[in-house]
């Protein structure tokens, strides 16, 4: 049997539905990984990297449930590593199809955020955890910023996305401090608000690949 781990406001028990809302809020992700796949279908824009940003989509959804539900620690691995794989993804995509880099600057762009990103993971500690997201809070503002600064189409929406991803942090930072006050916590509005996140950044995406990437 696998000890499990206890986390999050929500979970008092040991049982597979001992975290309910926390489970069931991950439909957030499977909403956003349909609405991009429609979204990439009506504009004939299901290149390979926007495949793999939904499916990952899908993947983090589907490690968030099992973890909410399971709590184990190989469920926690299918939870975080999603996540991470789908920052790298959209990093690399974004670069080289709307920033218009080569592959080489790309994988750059990519190798440093992981580098980053797993330097961050050493604070565990702080905000409940939470301080491994600020990479991917600070690649999304300045993604943003790049985005609106170069007249791109639907030019707000990684700001916006930006903006919701720190209010996201936030829920996800004070799930235990508000846990007297409010037992079910608040890590469901975590995921919530990360699949509107998610759907913002992948629309911005989505509206900028150049015709030339487009299938015939």
């Amino acid at each position: 049997m696998f000890e499990q781990i206890d986390l999050y406001c929500e979970r008092l028990g040991p049982g597979f539905w001992a975290e309910p809302v926390n489970a069931l809020a991950n439909v957030s992700f499977f909403i956003a990984a349909w609405a991009t796949w429609r979204l990439a279908r009506q504009r004939n824009v299901l290149v390979p990297g926007v495949w793999l940003t939904v499916l990952l989509i899908v993947a983090i959804g589907i490690g968030s449930f099992l973890f909410h539900t399971l709590a184990t620690g190989w469920a926690q691995l299918l939870d975080v590593g999603p996540i991470l794989l789908f920052q790298l993804a959209f990093i690399f995509v974004y670069l080289r199809l709307i920033a218009g880099t080569g592959n080489a600057v790309a994988a750059g762009g990519v190798l440093a955020f992981l580098g980053i990103a797993l330097y961050s993971r050493q604070f565990e500690g702080l905000l409940n955890g939470s301080m491994m997201y600020a990479p991917a809070l600070g690649v999304l503002l300045m993604l943003g910023v790049y985005h609106a600064l170069h007249a791109r189409a639907a030019r707000s929406l990684l700001l916006v996305g930006g903006v919701l991803f720190a209010i996201a942090v936030t829920f996800r930072s004070i799930d235990m401090a508000v846990c007297p006050a409010w037992p079910l916590g608040t890590h469901f509005l975590w995921h919530l608000t990360n699949g509107v996140v998610l759907y913002c950044a992948m629309k911005a995406l989505i509206g900028n690949i150049a015709p030339a990437s487009r299938p015939a």
